[in-house]
């Protein structure tokens, strides 16, 4: 049976697949490919299997096409046997710790599994795609999802994009920023097929709640204060995450092997803009007698925190035909609903 999308793949491989980026990419696989899916993810604090069990839920067929593989990629002998039990058609390499703050309080962690577990997996696949029949190798893709972060800061204007300079500036991003020259060093010296995608920050449902967005929404819920570090004018370009995973998704399909491409929605706004843009749209949801904005406190900024992210998606757009299809606005008031309608599963990360 011929895929809907991604044809030529009969067997994908997903890391960090419990992650929030990586359950709304296979849950679009699950949905839009009859390939089979396998799942491999450390299950690490940050994991949650349930966006993907209520896709399979509905999508009867798909039980049979799911594989979850528990492993942490920093056990290098662990991932030479399945990658070589496997042999995947194409992978989706998004397994990364990605909290800023915690790269800062816990920086080894960062190196472990964006560095060093980055190197054992491309070292894995390097040994599995040189036993690979001459058809195999044409088709198989390694895909690279990366950050923008790996650029540092950028002033009042300007854009980050595929020529920027690499200027990491926190423990994580200097991770990110090691691990996309290694997989371009894999493709320069071995020849290995790999794109790498460096994309701005997403929002969504199925966020774990401490990243910005949802902790903001979560702590207006729960009529707790709203932290916003320094003074809320740090600027970030906000991204829906399906509009991130349909980019992968054309990416790993028509993307040009060894290139980079920059992801982003240009939709720019400060931290203080977003907890006021969450405040105002849950004061028509559920009003109080005073505005859920009373909630906002400013806090001590965090160490070596980057004003503003923008980026400058013109290469996929023009190459690929990518854009985005949700407004920020749009975006927000369907995450908004989302965590209201399901605050027993955010909760349970507090408890």
């Amino acid at each position: 049976m011929e895929n809907k999308l991604l044809p030529c793949y009969e067997k994908i491989l997903v890391t960090g697949g419990l992650g929030f980026i990586g359950g709304a990419l296979i849950s679009n696989l699950l949905e839009n490919t009859h390939a089979n899916i396998f799942n491999l993810d450390k299950f690490g604090y940050a994991s949650d299997s349930r966006r993907i069990d209520k896709k399979i839920s509905l999508l009867n067929e798909s039980k049979n096409r799911y594989t979850f593989i528990k492993a942490d990629l920093f056990n290098k002998s662990h991932i030479e046997e399945i990658i070589s039990e496997i042999s995947p058609d194409c992978i989706f390499h998004l397994a990364a710790e990605s909290h800023v703050d915690k790269s800062i309080s816990s920086p080894q962690n960062f190196i472990q599994s964006n560095v060093v577990g980055t190197f054992n997996l491309l070292e894995s696949i390097r040994n599995n795609w040189l036993k690979m029949s001459e058809s195999k190798k044409s088709i198989f893709r390694f895909l690279h999802v990366s950050t923008d972060e790996v650029f540092g800061s950028l002033g009042h204007s300007g854009l980050f994009s595929e020529n920027s300079s690499y200027k990491p500036r926190s423990p994580y991003s200097a991770s990110k920023a090691a691990s996309d020259h290694i997989v371009d060093a894999y493709f320069h010296t071995y020849g290995l097929p790999v794109l790498v995608t460096n994309c701005s920050n997403n929002y969504g449902p199925w966020q774990f709640p401490e990243k910005f967005i949802p902790l903001t929404i979560s702590k207006c819920l729960n009529r707790q204060n709203i932290p916003i570090y320094g003074d809320g004018q740090n600027i970030r370009d906000w991204i829906y995450v399906d509009d991130h995973v349909d980019a992968l998704m054309l990416v790993m399909a028509s993307g040009k092997i060894g290139n980079h491409y920059c992801i982003g929605s240009s939709e720019e706004h400060t931290n203080l803009e977003i907890a006021s843009i969450i405040c105002s749209l849950l004061d028509d949801l559920i009003p109080l007698k005073v505005p859920h904005s009373s909630l906002i406190s400013f806090v001590e900024d965090r160490l070596g925190h980057d004003r503003r992210y923008a980026i400058n998606s013109s290469k996929i757009k023009q190459e690929l035909g990518w854009h985005p299809s949700h407004t920020f606005i749009a975006g927000i008031k369907e995450t908004i609903n989302w965590y209201y309608s399901n605050q027993h599963w955010c909760n349970r990360f507090h408890e």
